[in-house]
């Protein structure tokens, strides 16, 4: 890289479950240029202790390549796009001055976006929020949205309880309707990223969700989750999102069977799943590679493409 000229970063999205941080490793292993350092994009690798649900990368792949954006806080703290944006760019800076250039792993398209758009993202207004998750009725909530701000109403799902709360907050908060912060995300700006998506078939996504569970139960999730609910500080508001964990506390609270458990976090992971295959196809940027079964297929094109 000649001096002064800054490194083109790389990033790879797609559904949970496509093997991407398996390939973000072997990519980082194998591209040639500058040295590679792997940046989560993940709204749930945050979390301290977190790390059977969240399918965390090992420690030894941690140890060979540099990961960022893995283990930043506490369970019982929120964690926000905002603040998550804030340190990306902390990390981009500190990964370019050492010479090195970025790759972004994650399926949290908003994080994602964020960093690498640069997303203008509104300010926080805790006690309106407050005032609003009081308010058991998300539907309710969703209707008050659709009569103040009907563009963000129309583009979120009605039972997103999440956005649809941070909508609302934002609105009132700042007097300003939430459809009219930035760009939008309709809009695809040029950016330093090049952007791959992993593509694997819909029945083979799900097999792979339901046999990454069950690994998950195997490798101690639910001692995992047990250690969690016994923090006399609990889940955070954004920490209690993270699929997995919400089902097994429910089995541990006497709610529902172990596999009843691991049938509901099948289900969501697999809605999920749906809804980034739908965010991030909406990119223009993203190149697109697809593999009949095994994701490891795809590492030739992406070093053909990205070398």
């Amino acid at each position: 890289m000649s001096p002064g000229r800054r490194p083109c970063h790389l990033a790879l999205v797609g559904p949970t479950a496509t093997g991407k941080s398996a390939l973000a490793m072997e990519l980082a292993r194998r591209l040639p240029g500058p040295p590679v350092e792997i940046v989560s994009g993940d709204a749930m690798q945050v979390y301290r202790g977190m790390d059977v649900g969240t399918a965390k990368p090992p420690a030894a792949d941690r140890a060979e390549v540099a990961h960022h954006l893995i283990d930043v806080v506490e369970p019982h703290e929120d964690f926000s796009v905002a603040r998550f944006q804030a340190e990306a760019r902390e990390t981009l800076a500190a990964i370019e001055a050492r010479g090195a250039r970025a790759l972004v792993v994650g399926g949290t398209g908003l994080y994602v976006r964020a960093l690498v758009d640069g997303l203008e993202l509104p300010g926080q207004w805790p006690d309106i929020r407050a005032g609003l998750e009081d308010e058991a009725d998300t539907a309710a909530l969703h209707g008050r949205l659709r009569e103040l701000d009907p563009v963000a109403a129309g583009r979120m799902n009605p039972s997103n309880r999440r956005r649809v709360v941070r909508a609302l907050e934002v609105t009132l908060g700042s007097g300003q309707h939430f459809s009219s912060f930035g760009p939008g995300l309709t809009q695809h700006p040029q950016t330093r990223f090049r952007l791959a998506g992993v593509w694997l078939p819909r029945p083979v996504v799900a097999r792979r969700i339901e046999q990454r569970f069950q690994s998950m139960l195997e490798a101690g999730l639910v001692d995992e989750a047990r250690r969690l609910a016994a923090n006399g500080e609990g889940l955070s508001r954004t920490a209690r999102q993270a699929l997995g964990y919400r089902e097994v506390l429910d089995h541990l609270a006497g709610r529902c069977t172990l596999d009843q458990a691991g049938d509901e976090a099948v289900r969501r992971t697999r809605a999920f799943a749906r809804r980034q295959r739908v965010w991030f196809r909406r990119d223009p940027r993203i190149t697109w590679y697809g593999a009949a079964e095994d994701p490891g297929a795809l590492l030739p094109a992406l070093l053909g493409d990205w070398t």
